[in-house]
């Protein structure tokens, strides 16, 4: 799958995410039409995590996909693998959603992880999505899981809009005029 997420640190200023590559010239950031996220839908993506690591006070907020892409990184990146946190997040999410239901539970939506410098706060959005709050002694657990709960409203509305527009754009899918025998001359030896 073809993605790019775009990073905004907290001067607003944009560079690609590690391992991302850059963004893409398109009105979208991935070639999978489930995922396609619109260019301005990006963009209220990546401010509504930015506000919420600002009122958090957290080191940095991830929002990833099930399939452990990144769709916004913003804050504190730079010494960060994100790629490796963003696969290992998604991991951790299928886990914990296994062990929920081996428990008779449908979901454990939240999850947090304590460390010595730094804790995870990891949580689900509009089912698809998992927000990652990294924060340390600057901030608490309770002003996070404050400051989560009113950006995850709005992320949630903001995915609302995404569906609604991806269920519009459904006919205009420009691989669904494509048919095997242009793929066929395409690669075939008759130039």
């Amino acid at each position: 799958m073809l993605r790019s997420a775009r990073v905004v640190d907290w001067r607003g200023e944009q560079s690609a995410a590690s391992g991302q590559g850059s963004p893409l010239a398109s009105d979208c950031t991935s070639m999978n039409p489930r995922n396609v996220v619109f260019e301005e839908e990006q963009r209220l993506l990546e401010e509504a995590c930015t506000r919420l690591a600002r009122e958090s006070l957290a080191k940095a907020i991830f929002l990833i996909d099930q399939n452990g892409q990144i769709v916004v990184a913003v804050g504190e990146i730079a010494s960060i693998d994100t790629t490796s946190l963003a696969s290992l997040v998604a991991g951790t999410t299928a886990a914990t959603s296994s062990l929920a239901k081996l428990l008779g539970e449908e979901e454990f939506p939240v999850h947090f992880h304590e460390g010595k410098r730094d804790n995870l706060h990891i949580s689900l959005v509009a089912t698809e999505y998992i927000l990652t709050v990294v924060f340390d002694q600057r901030s608490s657990l309770g002003l996070v899981r404050l400051r989560v709960k009113k950006a995850t409203e709005r992320l949630t509305e903001i995915f609302g809009e995404l569906a609604r527009r991806q269920s519009a754009d459904q006919g205009a899918n420009v691989f669904s005029e494509i048919t095997d025998e242009d793929i066929d001359n395409l690669f075939s030896d008759n130039f």
